[in-house]
Protein backbone atom coordinates (compact mmCIF):
# COMPACT_ATOMS: atom_id res chain seq x y z
CA UNK A 1 0.00 0.00 0.00
CA UNK A 2 1.15 3.52 -0.73
CA UNK A 3 0.04 6.76 0.85
CA UNK A 4 -0.03 10.33 -0.44
CA UNK A 5 2.88 12.48 0.69
CA UNK A 6 0.53 15.47 0.99
CA UNK A 7 -2.68 14.26 2.67
CA UNK A 8 -1.85 10.71 3.80
CA UNK A 9 -4.70 9.10 1.83
CA UNK A 10 -4.35 5.60 0.40
CA UNK A 11 -3.21 5.62 -3.22
CA UNK A 12 -4.39 2.60 -5.23
CA UNK A 13 -1.57 0.51 -6.62
CA UNK A 14 -0.31 1.81 -9.97
CA UNK A 15 -1.70 5.34 -9.52
CA UNK A 16 0.56 8.35 -9.64
CA UNK A 17 -1.90 10.97 -8.41
CA UNK A 18 -3.68 11.00 -5.06
CA UNK A 19 -7.43 10.36 -5.50
CA UNK A 20 -8.16 12.67 -2.55
CA UNK A 21 -6.06 15.80 -3.12
CA UNK A 22 -4.62 15.24 -6.61
CA UNK A 23 -0.98 15.54 -5.53
CA UNK A 24 1.55 14.10 -7.98
CA UNK A 25 3.46 11.52 -5.95
CA UNK A 26 6.04 10.80 -8.64
CA UNK A 27 6.29 7.30 -10.02
CA UNK A 28 3.20 5.08 -9.85
CA UNK A 29 2.56 3.98 -6.31
CA UNK A 30 3.96 0.62 -5.36
CA UNK A 31 3.05 -1.40 -2.33
CA UNK A 32 5.02 -0.32 0.72
CA UNK A 33 7.54 -2.72 2.21
CA UNK A 34 6.34 -4.29 5.41
CA UNK A 35 8.43 -4.71 8.49
CA UNK A 36 8.49 -7.81 10.68
CA UNK A 37 5.46 -6.59 12.63
CA UNK A 38 3.44 -6.30 9.42
CA UNK A 39 3.46 -2.51 9.26
CA UNK A 40 5.35 -0.13 7.06
CA UNK A 41 8.85 0.92 8.12
CA UNK A 42 8.56 3.68 10.69
CA UNK A 43 4.80 3.19 10.86
CA UNK A 44 2.03 4.90 8.95
CA UNK A 45 1.77 8.68 9.34
CA UNK A 46 -1.28 10.74 8.38
CA UNK A 47 -1.32 14.40 7.48
CA UNK A 48 -3.34 15.42 10.52
CA UNK A 49 -2.72 17.78 13.40
CA UNK A 50 -1.66 16.50 16.81
CA UNK A 51 -4.01 17.87 19.51
CA UNK A 52 -3.58 18.13 23.28
CA UNK A 53 -6.30 15.99 24.87
CA UNK A 54 -6.29 17.74 28.25
CA UNK A 55 -6.69 21.17 26.62
CA UNK A 56 -9.54 19.88 24.46
CA UNK A 57 -11.39 18.49 27.48
CA UNK A 58 -10.84 21.63 29.56
CA UNK A 59 -11.97 23.91 26.73
CA UNK A 60 -15.03 21.71 26.17
CA UNK A 61 -16.03 22.09 29.82
CA UNK A 62 -15.21 25.81 30.08
CA UNK A 63 -17.14 26.68 26.90
CA UNK A 64 -20.16 24.56 27.95
CA UNK A 65 -19.60 22.12 25.09
CA UNK A 66 -19.04 24.59 22.25
CA UNK A 67 -15.39 23.64 21.86
CA UNK A 68 -16.49 20.01 22.18
CA UNK A 69 -18.32 20.44 18.87
CA UNK A 70 -15.21 21.90 17.24
CA UNK A 71 -13.16 19.01 18.63
CA UNK A 72 -15.74 16.51 17.35
CA UNK A 73 -15.65 18.02 13.84
CA UNK A 74 -11.83 17.87 13.80
CA UNK A 75 -11.84 14.35 15.26
CA UNK A 76 -14.18 12.98 12.58
CA UNK A 77 -12.26 14.66 9.77
CA UNK A 78 -8.87 13.48 11.09
CA UNK A 79 -10.13 9.94 11.69
CA UNK A 80 -11.49 9.72 8.15
CA UNK A 81 -8.16 11.02 6.80
CA UNK A 82 -6.03 8.67 8.90
CA UNK A 83 -8.17 5.66 7.96
CA UNK A 84 -8.15 6.62 4.27
CA UNK A 85 -11.94 7.02 4.27
CA UNK A 86 -12.05 10.61 3.04
CA UNK A 87 -15.39 9.98 1.31
CA UNK A 88 -17.01 8.75 4.53
CA UNK A 89 -19.68 10.69 6.41
CA UNK A 90 -18.96 14.29 7.28
CA UNK A 91 -19.07 15.53 10.87
CA UNK A 92 -22.19 17.58 10.15
CA UNK A 93 -24.12 14.55 8.92
CA UNK A 94 -23.06 12.50 11.94
CA UNK A 95 -24.08 15.30 14.31
CA UNK A 96 -27.45 15.79 12.57
CA UNK A 97 -28.25 12.06 12.59
CA UNK A 98 -27.24 11.86 16.25
CA UNK A 99 -29.64 14.69 17.13
CA UNK A 100 -32.49 13.17 15.10
CA UNK A 101 -32.03 9.74 16.74
CA UNK A 102 -31.58 11.15 20.26
CA UNK A 103 -27.94 10.08 20.38
CA UNK A 104 -28.32 6.51 19.14
CA UNK A 105 -26.56 7.25 15.85
CA UNK A 106 -23.69 8.72 17.87
CA UNK A 107 -23.23 5.30 19.46
CA UNK A 108 -23.23 3.68 16.02
CA UNK A 109 -20.63 6.18 14.79
CA UNK A 110 -18.41 5.54 17.83
CA UNK A 111 -18.57 1.80 17.11
CA UNK A 112 -17.52 2.46 13.50
CA UNK A 113 -14.80 4.84 14.75
CA UNK A 114 -13.44 2.00 16.88
CA UNK A 115 -13.22 -0.20 13.80
CA UNK A 116 -11.30 2.56 11.99
CA UNK A 117 -8.93 2.95 14.96
CA UNK A 118 -8.23 -0.79 14.87
CA UNK A 119 -7.50 -0.59 11.11
CA UNK A 120 -5.06 2.26 11.77
CA UNK A 121 -3.40 0.21 14.53
CA UNK A 122 -3.05 -2.76 12.17
CA UNK A 123 -1.46 -0.56 9.49
CA UNK A 124 1.16 0.38 12.11
CA UNK A 125 1.84 -3.25 12.99
CA UNK A 126 -0.03 -3.14 16.30
CA UNK A 127 -2.57 -5.70 17.39
CA UNK A 128 -6.17 -4.45 17.22
CA UNK A 129 -7.77 -4.08 20.65
CA UNK A 130 -11.51 -4.35 19.89
CA UNK A 131 -11.83 -0.59 20.24
CA UNK A 132 -15.29 -0.61 18.68
CA UNK A 133 -16.86 -2.49 21.58
CA UNK A 134 -14.98 -0.42 24.17
CA UNK A 135 -16.13 2.84 22.57
CA UNK A 136 -19.73 1.63 22.35
CA UNK A 137 -19.86 0.59 26.02
CA UNK A 138 -18.31 3.87 27.18
CA UNK A 139 -20.82 5.85 25.11
CA UNK A 140 -23.80 3.89 26.44
CA UNK A 141 -22.78 4.64 30.05
CA UNK A 142 -22.40 8.35 29.21
CA UNK A 143 -18.63 8.61 28.80
CA UNK A 144 -18.41 9.61 25.13
CA UNK A 145 -15.83 12.28 26.00
CA UNK A 146 -13.54 9.43 27.12
CA UNK A 147 -14.07 7.89 23.67
CA UNK A 148 -13.05 11.18 22.07
CA UNK A 149 -9.91 11.26 24.21
CA UNK A 150 -9.03 7.66 23.30
CA UNK A 151 -9.59 8.33 19.59
CA UNK A 152 -7.51 11.52 19.78
CA UNK A 153 -4.73 9.59 21.52
CA UNK A 154 -4.60 7.09 18.65
CA UNK A 155 -4.71 9.90 16.07
CA UNK A 156 -1.84 11.69 17.84
CA UNK A 157 0.27 8.55 17.37
CA UNK A 158 -0.09 8.74 13.58
CA UNK A 159 -0.03 12.53 13.20
CA UNK A 160 2.72 13.83 10.90
CA UNK A 161 4.04 16.21 13.54
CA UNK A 162 4.28 13.44 16.14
Amino acid sequence: MAYCTNCGSHIPEGNRFCPNCGTDNGAPAAPARENAAGGTPGGYRANIKKRDIAVAIILSVVTCGIYGLVWFFNLVTDLNTAAGDTDDQTPGVILLLSIITCGIYGWIWLYKAGEKVDRIKQSNGEAPSNSALIYLILAIVGLAIVDYALIQSELNKVAMDA
